[in-house]
């Protein structure tokens, strides 16, 4: 599966599938959010946060790619990624994109 942020895959003509989208909701860890807020104070980076953020991504990119899978996509073009609050202290995160399909 090729997925890509352009509107197109050099080389390659392809069908429009449809939209096709991923999503988590992560809940912070209420012992990570204690240490995160003491790093606050001193500053720098909040790694618990960033692991967080990054394994939301992947997971909404993974389901993703399985939808796409699904409608017998080739590819993933345009993706998108979006993040919002839900509730004080969670965030969804949502990838999305155009599911194509290779033509001759």
């Amino acid at each position: 599966m090729i997925l890509t942020t352009t509107d197109n895959v050099p080389g390659k003509s392809y069908e429009h599938l449809g939209l096709v989208r991923g999503s988590t909701v992560q809940t912070r860890n209420i012992g990570r959010d204690i240490t995160q807020q003491l790093k606050s104070i001193v500053g720098g980076e909040l790694h618990a946060y960033t692991e967080m953020m990054n394994n939301a991504r992947a997971l909404a990119t993974k389901r993703m790619v399985e939808q796409a899978t699904e409608m017998g996509a080739d590819a993933v073009v345009m993706i998108r990624y979006n993040s919002s609050s839900v509730m004080q202290g969670s965030v969804e995160i949502i990838a999305y994109g155009t599911a194509v399909k290779f033509t001759a």
